[in-house]
């Protein structure tokens, strides 16, 4: 694909177009030149990237769902949040009212691929995924805090 007719956040290797704050996280470029979004190292850094913060929404403010976990990455004020929340829940089978466990490899590389096709336009590759997800594991095992 040329790079020109990538997504934003495919070019930054942020598959889930986190923007920039104080917050750091492993496999994140040094040198920036995104002035909005972060620029990680690989894909699987932008994967692992999406997973800690997804589970630092559930640990710290309690969006343990994916209608209050979308609703917080993608907020109305920036979003058609209601129809992100109904594509990610036909995309995974997911209710969207559900419990989630963001320590759960059944789930969590589920609905991380199906909110970067949402951010990207176009499907996540499933191997980059599982690494970006065994780079979290390997970090934060089974319900540690979330991190950077």
């Amino acid at each position: 694909m040329n790079t020109l007719k990538k997504s934003r956040g495919l070019r930054n290797l942020n598959p889930g177009n986190i923007r920039r704050s104080k917050v750091r996280y492993k496999g994140e470029k040094a040198e920036s030149t995104d002035p909005e979004f972060r620029q990680f190292e690989s894909m699987e850094w932008g994967y692992r990237a999406m997973f800690v913060l997804l589970h630092t929404y559930s640990v710290r403010y309690g969006c343990d769902t994916l209608s209050k976990m979308i609703s917080r990455y993608a907020p109305p004020s920036e979003n058609d949040t209601q129809a992100y929340i109904r594509r990610v829940a036909l995309r995974t089978g997911i209710d969207p009212d559900r419990r989630i466990d963001t320590s759960d490899p059944s789930v969590m590389p589920k609905v991380v691929a199906a909110m970067s096709e949402v951010e990207n336009g176009t499907g996540a590759d499933r191997g980059e995924v599982m690494r970006g997800w065994q780079l979290y594991v390997d970090d934060f095992g089974e319900g540690e805090a979330g991190k950077p």
